[in-house]
């Protein structure tokens, strides 16, 4: 093995054993086929490297984070996906049943809709947005976690998405 892929095992071995520990305490599991979830993450830090974000490495990003938001991960589509289906589009993530082998891993469906149509449902529901609170609701794309002040935080307390992943809920 030479030098350059020494350095990209141990950066993608390091950056699995932070995103273990970190799922583990925020209540999310890692995929427990330990070579497939390393093959993912080295997707991720590819992505990183090529766009500036870690977009999904399951999907193709556009290369302009704002059109891509929905797709860093963890995706805004993740949660729901676990829900229906027990894993991420990607499998990058996976229910308890999913990680304690009670459940299979199986390809499931993409959500994200065409960017046409995400572009136009975000233009209808900020223009629906009428409030006399003192200050806006806010709400992580990603975890739905809700919080009312000025600015949405730099990194949501439940999941760790960047604040540009809220959106405004009210």
């Amino acid at each position: 093995m030479n030098e350059h892929n020494q350095t990209d095992r141990k950066n993608i071995d390091d950056f699995f054993e932070k995103l273990s520990k970190e799922t583990r305490l925020i209540g999310y599991y890692l995929n427990p086929d330990v070579e497939f979830t390393k093959a993912l993450i080295g997707g991720l830090i590819t992505n990183q490297k090529r766009y500036g974000y870690a977009s999904c490495p399951c999907r193709l990003a556009s290369g302009n984070k704002t059109e891509d938001l929905d797709i860093i991960c963890p995706c805004d589509y993740r949660d729901q996906d676990i829900d229906e289906y027990g894993v991420c589009y990607c499998a990058l993530y996976v229910s308890s049943a999913v990680f304690n082998g009670e459940k299979k891993a199986v390809s499931i469906p993409d959500r994200r809709m065409p960017a046409k149509e995400r572009s136009a449902g975000n233009a209808q529901t900020h223009a629906g947005i009428i409030s006399s609170l003192p200050y806006p609701i806010w709400r992580c794309k990603v975890c739905g976690y809700l919080c009312a002040r000025e600015h949405p935080p730099e990194v949501c307390p439940i999941c760790r998405a960047e604040k540009e992943r809220f959106e405004i809920f009210v």
